[in-house]
């Protein structure tokens, strides 16, 4: 009963924390309501899509295990946003949901050093503001030095389909009353959200010859750097979605049963997601639009059933199958599932550190929708670092915390603890300022140096890494240093590619900075890159058409670091300090900032505001 890390919660995030602390030495136990949902995607048969799958590559490179997961058990695989710039792509993979659980629960059960019990926690076991352990609704209590809670939607989850209210986590299975309580007594900030999921539907009830159909990318790529991708392209068998449309009937169907929705009779307290609103929620918002997508996803390789992609609905069921029956190709669907909100507590995420250990309870750690967040990708990667994290603990090492402009994972963490959320956080390419560095591309040569060190990417897969950032370096550098005259031969050479000639002396990186530049013109320009494999000349490719771009953000990063450099005393009095407005120093009184850089990411603290603070701790500093 006696453990070094307890993880409550067998969703995404408990997944990746109970993984990541066990293959890093620590006897672990995961605690699970049910042990055959560990891995459950409850929601949407996906994972990835844009900047989700940017997060789905850091997990893998860090060392997580979801993209490997979603590499085994994908049926589709799309890159969206192809024929944007690459910092705005994203991957996006359809998943066989049954298999993606069956993966997931076997690699925590074949996992050394990690436990499973099938198990409620109920309340947490604390001394003198550091966490000792957990106690269960079997009576069992399992010791700990270092706890992460990874709840869910679990904490008082409360569903709504129409007037219904049910207590529980999942449909079908109960909610955590006491832990809830257990968190608050804790002293921790707590608040109300909700989400949702839509109806499924028999595939052998639905016309797909009337919908459009969606197939995935011709060469599938996959999310994991440790995937074999020759193998997968060969093997991986890859299942179409389709495409249909509401209609006037369906919305008049839905506007008339407004009085019939949970969300807007206010029996919905908690604030859903901005982003993934309800089917009922767009209807009312968005009054111009004659037709909304709907995208139907299989939800297993058998394609048995079907998950409608934009239908999220907490409407009754009569309503949900009259508004389904409406559209087109699906009069005769028959519903397996109906759809259904559910609120939640949630746990203040400025309550963190960012090592997203608790400010308040020693040992004690969060992780996923606990913290504001939604989705699968979001609470895997908070999962991964709490595990990392409370590893690095026990070893008595500084935590590791990923820069904003190191990782997406580090905008997420960052956000979330310096500014918090009053809505379900979801992760954006627009809240990363340096994107065009944390391309998905780059994830392993960003960040696998990290999960190297930390014991959870082997040498022989590091090595790779080390040699695929060598070859882009060295392309790139060829880029930069062979130049071109506009000589007679070269102008005829520019023109068998239908490319205009130079006028003045030019490097190969301005050449193939222009739009119209691919990498098979990059080849014939420099031959020697023939060497490379075709993954490694689309990033030298990128490096030279972004080149000036990168070298900017570079600039303004090695700016922005004398501020990382600079740590906040422990107990450092800001009202202290002349020239800060009142509403200020109640901002970092309220978020402590650990350094100058956490304090520039909390809104409403200026750069001026900054310098000000600067000096005051030099000045403090030198006191001392």
């Amino acid at each position: 009963m006696n453990y070094d890390v307890i993880v409550v919660g067998g969703g995404h995030a408990g997944v990746e924390a109970a993984l990541s602390s066990a293959r890093m030495g620590n006897k672990t136990l995961m605690i699970s309501m049910l042990a055959e949902n560990v891995g459950a995607t409850s929601c949407n048969p996906a994972v990835g899509g844009l900047a989700k799958g940017h997060l789905v590559r850091e997990i893998d490179a860090l060392g997580g295990q979801m993209g490997l997961i979603t590499d085994d058990a994908g049926i589709q695989f799309r890159i969206l946003n192809q024929t944007k710039g690459p910092a705005v792509r994203g991957s996006r993979a359809q998943i066989d949901m049954d298999k993606y659980r069956v993966i997931a629960r076997n690699t925590v059960l074949n996992t050394p050093n990690l436990d499973l019990v099938q198990e409620m926690v109920e309340s947490l076991i604390v001394e003198e503001g550091e966490v000792k352990g957990v106690k269960t609704n079997l009576l069992n209590a399992y010791s700990a030095k270092k706890v992460i809670i990874t709840s869910g939607t679990f904490l008082k989850g409360l569903i709504h389909i129409g007037e219904i209210k049910q207590e529980g986590g999942r449909f079908g299975e109960q909610s955590s009353r006491s832990l809830s309580d257990s968190l608050l007594a804790c002293g921790l900030e707590m608040g109300r959200l909700k989400t949702g999921t839509c109806a499924r539907i028999d595939a052998s009830s639905i016309d797909f010859s009337v919908m459009e159909e969606q197939p995935g990318d011709a060469v599938p790529s996959p999310f994991s750097f440790r995937t074999d991708k020759k193998e997968f392209v060969k093997n991986k068998k890859q299942l179409p979605c389709f495409i249909a449309y509401t209609n006037q009937t369906t919305h008049d169907i839905i506007e008339g049963n407004f009085y019939r929705a949970p969300m807007f009779t206010g029996q919905i307290e908690g604030k859903g997601p901005r982003y993934c609103p309800s089917i009922e929620d767009k209807i009312n918002r968005f009054r111009d639009k004659d037709r909304h997508h709907l995208f139907l996803e299989p939800q297993t390789m058998d394609a048995t059933e079907y998950y409608i992609n934009g239908m999220s609905t907490s409407l009754p069921p009569d309503v949900q199958q009259d508004m389904i029956h409406s559209v087109h190709g699906m009069e005769n669907a028959k519903i397996v599932r109906y759809g259904y909100a559910i609120e939640y507590d949630f746990v203040d995420p400025r309550e963190l550190r960012h090592s997203l250990e608790t400010k308040k309870v020693k040992g004690l750690y969060l992780a996923g929708q606990i913290n504001g967040t939604t989705g699968y990708e979001e609470a895997a990667a908070q999962g991964l670092m709490a595990g990392i994290n409370a590893s690095l603990s026990l070893q008595e090492k500084e935590p590791l915390v990923l820069r904003r402009d190191e990782a997406y994972i580090g905008v997420l963490i960052d956000d979330l603890v310096t500014k918090g959320t009053k809505e379900p956080y979801r992760m954006f390419t627009s809240r990363a300022e340096f994107r065009l560095l944390l391309r998905e591309e780059s994830a392993d040569t960003r960040l696998s140096y990290y999960g190297n060190e930390l014991g959870l990417i082997d040498d022989e897969v590091y090595a790779k890494v080390v040699l695929k950032n060598k070859q882009i370096k060295e392309g790139a550098l060829a880029l930069e240093e062979t130049k071109f005259t506009p000589n007679k031969e070269f102008i005829a050479f520019l023109a068998t590619m239908d490319e205009e000639p130079i006028k003045d002396v030019s490097t190969a990186q301005q050449l193939v900075a222009r739009k119209s530049f691919d990498v098979e013109k990059m080849v014939k320009l420099m031959p020697e890159f023939e060497q490379y494999e075709e993954y490694i000349k689309e990033e030298i490719l990128v490096e030279g058409k972004y080149a000036r771009y990168i070298e900017k953000q570079g600039e303004e990063i090695e700016r922005m670091k004398k501020y990382l450099r600079v740590t906040i005393p422990e107990g450092f009095d800001f009202k202290s300090v002349s020239g800060l407005s009142k509403e200020i120093v109640e901002k970092l009184e309220t978020f402590n900032p650990p350094t100058l850089q956490a304090a520039i990411g909390i809104s409403g603290v200026t750069p001026a505001a900054i310098e000000i603070l600067h000096i005051y701790i030099k000045i403090a500093k030198n006191r001392r």
